[in-house]
Formats: C-alpha cells, sequence, structure tokens
C-alpha cells in the first residue's frame, strides 16, 4: 500500500460533505448513498492515524446540523460504527476485498439502525425497510473507493 496523503483524505471528506449535502430529490432521497459515512469509514481502516473516531463524530454532527435532524443521532451512528472499524482495524487489513465488503455492510446496517433507533424514539413513524436502501448504495461507493484508492487490506506478494 502507498502512504496516504492528508491531502487526499481532506479532499475526498470535502468532496463527500458536498454530494452529502446536494440536495436530491425524487428516488435519489431514497437511494443516497451515506457518502460521509463511507469516506470516513474508508479512511479509518486504510488510515486511522489521520481519521479517527472523533472526526467520525463530528462528520456525523455536520450531517446533522446541515439535515435539521435531531442534534447528536448521526454523531453517535458515525462515532460507533468508526469506532467498531478501528477497533477490528487490524484484523481488517487481514481480510480480502468481499470479506471487508461484508464487514462494511454490516457496520452500515448497524449506523442505519442506531439512527432509525434514535428517530423511532424522538417518535418518528417508522419508515419500514425502504429505509435500509441507502446501505446498498453505500456499498457501490464503498467499491468505488477501493477502485480509485486501494483496498485498506494486507498487499499481496
Amino acid at each position: 500500500m502507498r502512504p496516504v496523503n492528508i491531502t487526499t483524505v481532506l479532499l475526498t471528506l470535502i468532496v463527500a460533505l458536498t454530494f452529502q449535502l446536494y440536495p436530491w430529490s425524487g428516488q435519489g432521497v431514497i437511494l443516497r448513498p451515506d457518502f460521509l459515512l463511507v469516506v470516513t469509514l474508508y479512511w479509518v481502516i486504510r488510515a486511522p492515524y489521520l481519521v479517527n473516531v472523533g472526526l467520525s463524530w463530528f462528520a456525523g454532527l455536520i450531517v446533522d446540523l446541515s439535515t435539521g435532524s435531531l442534534l447528536g443521532q448521526h454523531a453517535l451512528a458515525f462515532g460507533f460504527a468508526a469506532f467498531l472499524a478501528l477497533l477490528y482495524q487490524r484484523r481488517l487489513v487481514l481480510f480480502n476485498r468481499w470479506q471487508l465488503t461484508i464487514y462494511i455492510f454490516a457496520l452500515l446496517i448497524a449506523e442505519r439502525a442506531i439512527v432509525l433507533m434514535l428517530k423511532l424514539f424522538a417518535d418518528y413513524d417508522n419508515p419500514g425497510l425502504s429505509y435500509f436502501w441507502p446501505v446498498i448504495t453505500s456499498l457501490i461507493l464503498w467499491q468505488l473507493m477501493v477502485l480509485m484508492f486501494g483496498a485498506p487490506t494486507r498487499p499481496r506478494h
């Protein structure tokens, strides 16, 4: 693996924030991936010395402020997902690409479940299973990140 440049990390986070804040309409609202979460999870696994749980929490707080949702719900979910990614980071770099994708799928499901649980506690209506569609599009975004920046796994000899 090549060393990670902090400029690349900051640029990808800014691009992800831009796509996250873009005003989606129609089916795009339902299918919009969690751009900022996927990018922060990628960098937490690939470069944990540059992106950590605190930055993920801050990214979630920015999402909360920009969407007008309950303050702290995305921050909690992003921080929890980043914590689980960081907790197993040493093991994750030994996974192959598809094992890592399955683990990321579990993290994305956990993040959506935490946000859904907090929304239900705040007396929102149950959105149904369509609430979990962004997990699939986030996995596609994860694969694009892997193609652009390389898999955050052990290099093959």
